[in-house]
């Protein structure tokens, strides 16, 4: 394990200021596994949800070669993505343990950990909120079917694999829990659904995590692409299909714009490389305690989300800087 895994942030946190805000266009999509500047997860143990395809499977990959003891979760085992997986891993002779998890199913979340947990000896030192979903369309059509479904999945899901690891990581001292969130999450676009809704949401929860969690020595860092050529905008297909069917003629005709390419496949992410997420990623968990940033913005082209990470950082400081949550405030932001 590295070494920096023994500090404890409480030692950090009236000392030095956090330098979050300075790093986070440097680490917006360096590559960080050079020759030159290589980075070892050695005895790193990582726990990932929604390894099925994109950012989670490319990032169980890339964590283990790093050197990482990686549990890549995925729902609906036995799949193909998984024999895939477990036969790369084989072929490679990489750390990876394909677990289920279903994010929006407690007694698989509670497995799941619970299998994680015996093969580390009770601890666990990463967890990456990957799992979501997207489903198109104008707010007025969003029924409340199509709702609960995304925000189980996006919002509900990253707060019952929080809950279920803080245990561990409060009884250790240490943790980092990375989430997956958009560039959505604090930019919004028309006809987008209850996407942004939900990423605005899981940025707020990480951020308040963030404040409570840092005496106990745990970090959260939100991880904010921007658009990545992932399976997201085919994944997203079925159920925006299935939340047309149930629309009524006036809903369609209201929104023509925005309802007209309701299920099928969006052109989003360019040729933009989705390796940048595991890049940052992993660059910021060999990052020395106390010195990880609190937001990442990811894209080469496009991080609009900045300015507002910046005039967000400032307010956050300037209300609570200088009260009684004033250190748990600096030592995330300041």
């Amino acid at each position: 394990m590295p070494e920096n895994y023994k500090l404890n942030r409480r030692n950090l946190m009236l000392g030095a200021g956090v330098i979050a805000a300075t790093l986070t266009t440097k680490l917006a999509y360096a590559s960080d596994d050079t020759a030159a500047n290589p980075i070892d997860l050695t005895g790193v143990s990582i726990l990932i949800t929604g390894c099925s395809s994109g950012f989670g499977r490319l990032g169980a990959e890339h964590y283990a070669r790093l050197g990482a003891k990686v549990f890549a979760t995925m729902r609906n085992l036995p799949r193909s993505e998984a024999t895939e997986l477990e036969t790369l891993a084989a072929t490679e002779n990489l750390d990876i343990s394909v677990l289920e998890i279903d994010v929006t199913l407690d007694d698989q979340i509670e497995a799941g950990v619970a299998q994680a947990l015996e093969a580390t000896g009770g601890t666990l030192d990463v967890l990456i909120n990957n799992a979501g979903m997207a489903i198109s369309g104008p707010i007025e059509a969003q029924d409340m079917a199509a709702t609960q479904r995304i925000f189980d999945t996006n919002v509900f899901g990253a707060h019952r694999m929080t809950r279920a690891v803080l245990p561990p990581m409060r009884a250790a001292g240490r943790g980092q829990i990375f989430n997956v969130t958009s560039q959505l999450g604090r930019v919004i676009v028309p006809g987008f659904g209850q996407y942004s809704p939900t990423k605005f949401a899981l940025e707020a929860m990480s951020e308040q995590l963030a404040y409570e969690v840092a005496s106990h020595g745990i970090e959260v860092t939100i991880i904010q692409p921007g658009g990545y050529p992932t399976k997201i905008w085919t994944n997203q297909i079925t159920p925006t299909s299935e939340l047309k069917s149930r629309l009524p003629d006036d809903i369609l005709t209201a929104y023509p714009q925005l309802t007209a390419g309701m299920g099928t496949e969006g052109n989003g992410g360019g040729d933009s490389d989705p390796m940048d997420i595991p890049h940052a990623i992993a660059k910021t968990i060999a990052m020395p305690i106390g010195s990880r940033p609190l937001r990442i913005a990811l894209h080469p082209v496009a991080r609009p989300q900045e300015m507002i990470n910046t005039v967000s950082a400032k307010t956050q400081l300037a209300v609570l800087g200088n009260s009684p949550f004033g250190p748990s405030i600096k030592a995330v932001l300041d």
